[in-house]
This record gives C-alpha cells, sequence and structure tokens, in this order.
C-alpha cells in the first residue's frame, strides 16, 4: 500500500485535469507543442485565460517549456501525460458506448 503523502500527491495530480479548459490545453499539446496565441485561436479563449491554465500545468509539471527567440512553445511534460489522456478518453468511450447498447 502506497503512503498516504504519495497518494495525497497524487489525488493533488489528478486535480489538474479537473478543468476542461486544461483538459482541451493537454489534448491539443498531444498533437504538437504549440504557443500561447496558437492555443488561445484554436480554443477561442484568451491569452490570458491560456497563459493562466499553462501556468499552472507547468507547476504541477505536467506541460513543459521551451524559449524559441522571443516566442515560448509548451508541450506535453513526458509520454505519462498523452497516455493518461490516452487512456482517459478511452475510458470515456467505453462507458459511452455501453451505455449506448
Amino acid at each position: 500500500m502506497e503512503s498516504k503523502e504519495l497518494l495525497t500527491e497524487l489525488g493533488d495530480f489528478f486535480k489538474i485535469f479537473a478543468d476542461p479548459t486544461r483538459i482541451r490545453i493537454l489534448e491539443l499539446l498531444t498533437e504538437k507543442e504549440k504557443c500561447v496565441g496558437e492555443i488561445a485561436e484554436i480554443l477561442g479563449v484568451s491569452q490570458s485565460a491560456v497563459s493562466h491554465q499553462l501556468k499552472l500545468l507547468r507547476l504541477a509539471n505536467v506541460v513543459s517549456t521551451e524559449k524559441k527567440g522571443q516566442m515560448v512553445t509548451y508541450r506535453l511534460a513526458d509520454e505519462h501525460i498523452r497516455i493518461i489522456i490516452q487512456y482517459g478518453l478511452e475510458h470515456i468511450r467505453e462507458e459511452k458506448n455501453e451505455k449506448d447498447l
């Protein structure tokens, strides 16, 4: 059994996935790295809102950054994040299919 502290950290980690805008950002970043402006345009939200969410994702070590000249690009921190999103979507799709039967 895992320690209480580790399980609390896991709970905090999963909270980062509880916001629809953050999930949409992460889903976009599964495709390729993007800058704030690209994400804001695709999602139809302000750059300020995207920047705020990206800051939270970065602090949670879910995304990482790379500065290219004046531009900062964001990407998923590692393959684990891609897998979590993939498995989460598969789980939801399976549940929906079972309900539709």
